[in-house]
Order: C-alpha cells, then sequence, then structure tokens
C-alpha cells in the first residue's frame, strides 16, 4: 500500500512521454516495451492490473488453430511464431503442453483431415513444437482412459503452449518490468477523460482509494483499456477506424479429471471447441465464444449446464460432475475487433478472430489498441513502440531488449544456491512441482532474495496459508512489490489460490489473517472483511 501511495503522487509531478490507460496484458505490455526503450512511462488502471479480460483466459498461448477453418492462415502463421517467441524467451513461464482432440462420429470434418491440419498448423509454426500424432480409437483409450470413446471415431495430438501461473500473474510480469525501467504504474487510478492542450495531453485521474483528483500531463496518451477502448475514446472525442463486439467465455474450476500434464480437446453439442486444462490440482474445464452485449456479463445456470453436460458425456468419470463440483468459475468478455462502419450483423465470437488493430490519430499523439490475446503481446509492444518513436518520442536505449527471463547465468546462480541449500526438502508433500522451480518461475532474479530470508531464517519457507503453496517470505515479498491493494489483488491475480480454492475454504485457512496482517498490516481484518463480507 505504502509503495503504491508513493507512486500515486509520482503521477502529477513530471511531464510523461507517454501514459498508458489500461493495465491489461495489452497495457501491460507496451509499457513494458516503451520504458525498457528508454521512454518516460506512466501506466494507470482504474482498477487492479489484469483485473478484467487479462484474468478470464483459458491460460494458454496459442497459435489459434480454430482459425485455420476460417482461412486466416496469416494470422495463424502470425500467432504461431509469436507462440515459439514466448516459449523461447519465457522458458519457465510459458511451457510447451501438448493437445489431445477426441473426434467423434458425424463432425463435420474427418478425422485425417483435422490430423492433416495439425500438420500444416505445425509447419506454420516452422516445426517448433513436437509433432502431431494421429490416434486411432484404442489409442486414445490407452493414451486417457478418463475419455469416453464410445462414439469417437479417433483423434489426434498436437502441441500449443500454457501459462502454469495464469494469465494475470504473467501480465502482471510485464508491469514489474516496466516498472523496474522506470515506469510510472498505478492501479485502481481511473481517467476521468482527457484534453489536448497544446503540446500535451492532460488527463485526470482519480485514485479510487482515497477519492483524490489531479491531473497527468503526456505527450502521447495511449487507449489501451481492452474491452473499454471504446467507451474511453468516446469520453475523450476520439473517432477511429475500428470498434469492438464482445464475446463472453467461461470456465468451470473442478476437481482435476486427469493426471496427466495434457489438455483435454473436444468439440461440444454446438461445434464448440472445448477444453479440460490443467490447473494445479485442479481441472479447468469450458467452451469460449459466446456473443454478449455487456462487458459485465457472467455466468449463467445455463453456462453451467451447458459445460457440465457436455463434459460428462464425454468422459468415463465414476461420478458425472455437478454444480457441488465447482470450486471457482471464470467469465472473461473478450474483446473482438470489426471495423467501426461495419454494421452489427449477429455475428458470433466463433467466426472472429482475434487479431489486434491500433489506431492512430497523428494530429492529437493518441493510440487506440484493440483486440489482442496474450499470445501476440510482444507484437503489440513492439508496433506500439515504433509508432511512438515516429511520433517523437525519444527511445536513448532503443537497442535493449525489453521482454523475456533473466540471463541463463541468474538461473545457473540461482539453481547452484537452492541445491546447496536443499531448498526442495521445504516443499509441501501436496505440491504438484519442486519449490525451486516454482520460486524461479514466479520471482526470476528476486527468487535469490527469497534464498537468503530462508537461509537467514528457515520459517520463512514454512507455508503460510494452509492448503496452498505460498510460503511465508512470498507474502513478504508480495507487500513490498507487488502493489496490492485488495485481498482480491494477491488471491485472484497475484497467485490462483481463489481459483483452486473453494471461498469458503480460503476464509477457514489457517494463516489466512496472519497473511492479510502481513499485506495490509493494521488494516488486515478491514480488508478481510471486505474481500469476504463486501
Amino acid at each position: 500500500m505504502q509503495l503504491r501511495e508513493s507512486t500515486v503522487r509520482e503521477l502529477d509531478r513530471v511531464v510523461h512521454d507517454v501514459l498508458i490507460v489500461g493495465g491489461g496484458i495489452n497495457g501491460a505490455a507496451i509499457a513494458a516495451a516503451l520504458s525498457g526503450k528508454g521512454a518516460q512511462v506512466a501506466l494507470i488502471d482504474r482498477g487492479d492490473f489484469a483485473g478484467f479480460t487479462s484474468q478470464q483466459s483459458s491460460n494458454l498461448i496459442w497459435g489459434g488453430i480454430k482459425y485455420l477453418e476460417t482461412r486466416d492462415y496469416a494470422l495463424v502463421r502470425k500467432l504461431c511464431l509469436s507462440r515459439n517467441h514466448l516459449i523461447r524467451h519465457y522458458p519457465s513461464q510459458v511451457r510447451e503442453i501438448r493437445f489431445l482432440a477426441t473426434i467423434e462420429r458425424g463432425f463435420r470434418w474427418h478425422p485425417l483431415l483435422l490430423w492433416a491440419g495439425a500438420w500444416v498448423y505445425w509447419l506454420f509454426g516452422n516445426g517448433f513444437t513436437k509433432v502431431p500424432r494421429l490416434l486411432s480409437r484404442r489409442a486414445i483409450q490407452q493414451a486417457e482412459p478418463v475419455i469416453n470413446t464410445q462414439n469417437a471415431v479417433g483423434g489426434f495430438e498436437y502441441s500449443d503452449a500454457w501459462l502454469p501461473d495464469g494469465d494475470s500473474r504473467f501480465a502482471f510480469q510485464f508491469v514489474l518490468s516496466a516498472v523496474n525501467h522506470g515506469c510510472i504504474a498505478a492501479n485502481y487510478v481511473e481517467s476521468l477523460g482527457a484534453r489536448r492542450d497544446g503540446e500535451f495531453w492532460i488527463t485526470r485521474g482519480r485514485d479510487i482509494v482515497d477519492d483524490r483528483i489531479f491531473e497527468i500531463r503526456s505527450r502521447v496518451l495511449i487507449n489501451a483499456a481492452g474491452p473499454f477502448v471504446d467507451e474511453h475514446n468516446r469520453l475523450i472525442g476520439e473517432r477511429t477506424e475500428h470498434r469492438h463486439l464482445f464475446s463472453k467465455g467461461i470456465h468451470l474450476i473442478v476437481p482435476q479429471i486427469a493426471s496427466s500434464q495434457r489438455i483435454l480437446a473436444f468439440f461440444a453439442d454446438d461445434g464448440r471447441l472445448f477444453f479440460a486444462i490443467p490447473l494445479s490440482a485442479r481441472t479447468c474445464i469450458g467452451t469460449t465464444d459466446t456473443r454478449v452485449e455487456s462487458l459485465f456479463a457472467a455466468v449463467t445456470d445455463e453456462d453451467r449446464q451447458f459445460v457440465l453436460d457436455n463434459i460428462n458425456k464425454r468422459l468415463n468419470l465414476q461420478r458425472p460432475l455437478s454444480r457441488a463440483d465447482i470450486i471457482a468459475e471464470r467469465c472473461g468478455v473478450r474483446p473482438l475487433v470489426v471495423e467501426a462502419k461495419a454494421g452489427d450483423d449477429g455475428r458470433d465470437g466463433m467466426r472472429l478472430s482475434r487479431k489486434h488493430e491500433i489506431d492512430l490519430d497523428r494530429a492529437r499523439a493518441h493510440l487506440s489498441v484493440f483486440g489482442g490475446k496474450l499470445t501476440d503481446c510482444i507484437n503489440v509492444g513492439n508496433e506500439v513502440t515504433e509508432i511512438v518513436r515516429k511520433l517523437g518520442v525519444a527511445m536513448p536505449c532503443g537497442n535493449r531488449e525489453w521482454y523475456g527471463e533473466p540471463p541463463s547465468s541468474a538461473r545457473a546462480e540461482y539453481l547452484r544456491q537452492a541445491k546447496l541449500m536443499n531448498l526442495d526438502r521445504h516443499a509441501s508433500p501436496e505440491t504438484t512441482e519442486s519449490l525451486t522451480d516454482r520460486l524461479w518461475r514466479r520471482y526470476g532474479q528476486w527468487a535469490l532474495e527469497l534464498l537468503a530470508e530462508i537461509r537467514e531464517n528457515p520459517r520463512q519457507a514454512e507455508i503460510l496459508i494452509q492448503g496452498t503453496e505460498y510460503i511465508r517470505c512470498e507474502i513478504e515479498l508480495a507487500k513490498h512489490r507487488e502493489r496490492i491493494v485488495k485481498l482480491e489483488d494477491f488471491l485472484r491475480r497475484r497467485s490462483n489460490i481463489a481459483l483452486v480454492l473453494r471461498r469458503e475454504d480460503i476464509r477457514s485457512a489457517p494463516g489466512l489473517m496472519e497473511a492479510c496482517k502481513i499485506l495490509f498490516e493494521d488494516r488486515a481484518r478491514e480488508k478481510f472483511d471486505e474481500y469476504f463480507l463486501g
């Protein structure tokens, strides 16, 4: 809280080269790119960073194999190469994972044709991942006995990538990268509008925490507000070539379905692509792309029943999943780009891609970023950086690479120290991976500081919140570095605790109140009640 308050006070003290409105994956990546190149950047979000669409994805970094069906080959090629780039530069955070797709009788495409499509997909990605495999019904049964193959004619296996720590955590890493290069990043700061005054944009900001209103001056204004881009453009009188339609994607978190680290893919009764995705010791199941009008869509009873009916039909479970098995839910509204002049012809999300578009108002030095997805974040950062450079913003570190994990030498030193300390002896028996791997993936070079704290006081390696994997020194680090304003920020976005534990289990977990006291000090009870009673 103290770090955030001091950051907010800096927003109106200097003139920024660029102000970015919106701290989702687009805004976070743009902030990391521009600050990494040496620009003076400010980033604000009226909620928490990655607190809306960027916390509701499938946690997949994929090239969009489904876009082959709509013949959007250029987009598939671009996304496949972007996926490869992320795997290469974030080897611990973005990992290749196999998809096993089961095809049922009567499906609109023959399995051999789909298998051929998987090879085309692999070739579009320059053969970077493991090769696809054609699977008979018997091979599917052997690989995943939990799959009901009674109505199957076969299937295929191919690779994409996923985020073990989740989408919001990945987006937040870009915010941290931006801050490390001098960006002033503040969550819970709302833009009330902006006007162009000579060479500068003057944006009225409101600190939602204390209701203070102030002005932020910048040479360039970037609207990266995700689904709220159109709303903010209307607020400031900005007209653009593109606008958004909205698609709702929902997921249910249930007990673990399969122990393998593999994604099970099906086609639901209505033809939608349908996944069962590993999530720690749970499984995330769901569909994507239902056309909606409201930005604040919710999971409905109809949605829940549709997902449960489809997953139960395709799995051999000892007991069918029911609503009582739902641990948590996700519901995200995805912004899909269309031309502003295009009429609303009732198109649904199955027929629209997640491509991005950047509209530039050169006269007013204003950019609007439409659409996009996690896979494309590096491209968005690079494209915006080049546009901002052409607007005259100096980039004194123009040759510096702005993304990627710490150098291999830092990882080698971390692994050496962790081994000498026998760090993994502290891991919980229920953990899904080694403590050594998890700390590096989540904190990079900061994990070396955690090792130092554990050496000095072994209690820092104790799990603080029972039923989770989070140890005491992680909570201490979150307090000082991760700009946590609400308990939800920690439980839902800096960690995935709120996704893998039931709300009542979190509330009664031994150690949660102690964690609150570390994070919020004398406001611990207030923040606890705000989350559970508010």
